[in-house]
């Protein structure tokens, strides 16, 4: 199967099986029919979830899903701690694809996460936790999950693990799939055929595309497809052909020379510790909260009813924000190629210490830390014209809650030299080969990628 074209065309088809306007009424029309209620209550109330005093945890009484925990980081003289969501499992987060009319289209979910702060985002077409998908819960079966657990290699065009926020989870990684149908699948209630056209238009408005959206999206592997097929948009094949690229073998080496010599001479001290243990944090009746100093979250706990989910009614912990992060990108043209500028970002849940992250990363309450997260302050507030997309995204919905934070890709053609220690230029074709890679590039700059434009329309 020639997939490059096929990918292409449908990114650059702006109207598929179902038009725009028809879908965004249909979610507009389930976002008014669906019953939601959340309402926040105390750990008490919060049934079967307690605080474990011999693990130190806040868990539920099955000893399944998820837990909240706690962490503690010395490097050097620097010590952090907080709580974190402990979650080993690898759940699923597939898109199911097939050519309809001569176009591929993706089928995606209206789906309602509880943490959702608009209710329904465009989700994948599978989206579970292991827990869900063995009905842990007691639950009914996730739809379309026979799809993957049975997928041919051959028709597996995407299938990676990749990590979640590093600075919420404790190594938390799902597995990215994109699955190829020869046969066109039915619809089922809640979902629909989009082409990668139409997404793109959606991730153009803020909270409409949900974060694992995103992140598989992310993974198309643009750099590894055949691109020298004919395509039927020859010259803007072309385009996107001489903007990607081929992955740069000195690039690959010195980004894995920067992460390696971390790992190698820099690894922190990482321990758990009892959520007690912690020296700066403090129950209150309805939450988890760090007493005095800057935070970017806190935990509450919730009592949860949502219409058409496998199960209606449950109650969670949830983390919740407290304000809204910055995650940036600037990219320019060499030679006609799409580079970006990147930076190694060691987080304190990181499954493997250090992962690739965006230009900027600055969560709730952080400030500039030095001259490049600077220089971006500057272009932002000083040159609009360099900026491409400026959007709201919604972070997972299933564990934080109305969690969301601006991204930011900006256009330049100038930068001062040299780079502070950890930044890079690398070329698009290097990134998008380096997420073919378990657990190489972060789920902040992922979600960037997934946004950024190969075609400048």
């Amino acid at each position: 199967m020639q997939f490059f074209p096929l990918f292409l065309e449908s990114y650059l088809t702006n109207e598929g099986i179902h038009r725009t306007e028809y879908l965004n009424h249909w979610i507009e029309e389930r976002n008014s029919s669906l019953e939601v209620r959340i309402s926040k209550i105390s750990l008490s109330e919060c049934n079967p979830w307690f605080y474990d005093d011999v693990c130190g945890v806040i868990r539920n009484n099955s000893g399944c899903f998820f837990s909240v925990g706690a962490i503690r980081k010395k490097l050097g003289s620097v010590i952090i701690e907080q709580p974190i969501l402990i979650q080993k499992e690898i759940g699923y987060l597939g898109i199911l694809c097939t050519v309809i009319d001569g176009v591929l289209h993706f089928l995606m979910q209206a789906k309602i996460e509880p943490g959702n702060i608009n209710t329904i985002q465009i989700s994948p077409t599978l989206q579970a936790t292991k827990s869900n998908f063995t009905q842990m819960h007691g639950g009914s079966k996730p739809k379309y999950l026979d799809y993957f657990l049975h997928a041919k290699s051959d028709n597996l065009i995407v299938d990676q693990i990749q990590s979640e926020q590093s600075s919420r989870f404790l190594g938390k990684r799902n597995r990215n799939v994109i699955l190829f149908s020869h046969e066109y699948i039915e619809e089922l209630d809640g979902y629909k055929w989009m082409t990668l056209g139409q997404i793109r238009q959606f991730l153009k408005k803020d909270n409409m595309i949900n974060m694992d959206t995103r992140t598989v999206l992310s993974c198309i592997p643009w750099s590894l497809l055949p691109l020298d097929i004919d395509s039927p948009t020859s010259l803007v094949s072309e385009i996107v052909r001489t903007r990607i690229g081929k992955p740069r073998q000195h690039e690959l080496v010195k980004i894995y020379q920067y992460l390696n010599d971390y790992k190698m001479h820099l690894s922190p001290e990482i321990q758990s510790i009892p959520l007690s243990a912690l020296e700066n944090w403090s129950f209150n009746p309805n939450e988890l909260v760090k007493m005095g100093g800057q935070s970017q979250f806190k935990v509450i706990f919730c009592d949860i009813t949502i219409e058409g989910r496998e199960v209606r009614h449950w109650k969670q912990p949830m983390f919740e924000s407290l304000g809204e992060a910055l995650f940036g990108l600037i990219y320019t043209f060499v030679d006609k190629k799409l580079m970006i500028l990147v930076k190694g970002k060691a987080e304190i849940g990181c499954f493997d210490l250090i992962e690739i992250g965006p230009t900027v990363q600055m969560e709730y309450g952080e400030s500039v830390q030095d001259s490049v997260e600077q220089q971006f302050m500057d272009l932002l507030c000083n040159k609009k014209e360099g900026i491409m997309i400026d959007v709201i995204q919604s972070e997972e919905g299933g564990r934080f809650f109305h969690e969301q934070n601006r991204n930011v890709i900006i256009e330049t053609d100038q930068w001062n030299d040299p780079l502070p220690e950890g930044y890079f230029w690398c070329s698009f074709a290097t990134l998008n080969y380096l997420i073919q890679i378990n657990n190489c590039v972060n789920i902040q700059l992922r979600n960037l990628l997934a946004l950024l434009e190969l075609v400048n329309e």
